[in-house]
């Protein structure tokens, strides 16, 4: 079963025509984390139609890629190469949804 112990996105698109080894070696060259650590890693290609989602476990790596029919995936912009989401984030994100709003901490003292 796929329970990766933290969520990474990748802000910039990359070709999604990599496999798991091109993925491993971007993750550690471009971000600098262990791409076998347990952490799952999602990538958008450049349109943001396809995210592609890659997560080593203890005995071997997942890797997964999904596919919107209509519209885009909603993704972050950040001047940081990856950033963390959590998994009911990326729960949103795969559905196609603004999870950026679902996700918003209430302003203190905001009137609604």
């Amino acid at each position: 079963m796929l329970s990766p112990t933290s969520w990474w996105i990748a802000v910039e698109p990359i070709d999604l025509r990599r496999g798991m080894d091109g993925l491993l070696t971007a993750i550690t060259m471009q971000f600098g984390h262990d791409g076998l650590a347990g952490g799952a890693y999602v990538f958008r290609n450049r349109s943001g139609t396809r995210i592609k989602v890659i997560c080593a476990d203890g005995s071997g790596v997942w890797m997964c890629m999904r596919r919107l029919r209509e519209g885009r995936f909603v993704w972050p912009r950040s001047s940081d190469r990856v950033c963390e989401i959590d998994a009911q984030s990326f729960a949103w994100l795969c559905t196609g949804v603004d999870w950026h709003r679902l996700c918003a901490k209430p302003l203190v003292g905001a009137i609604v």
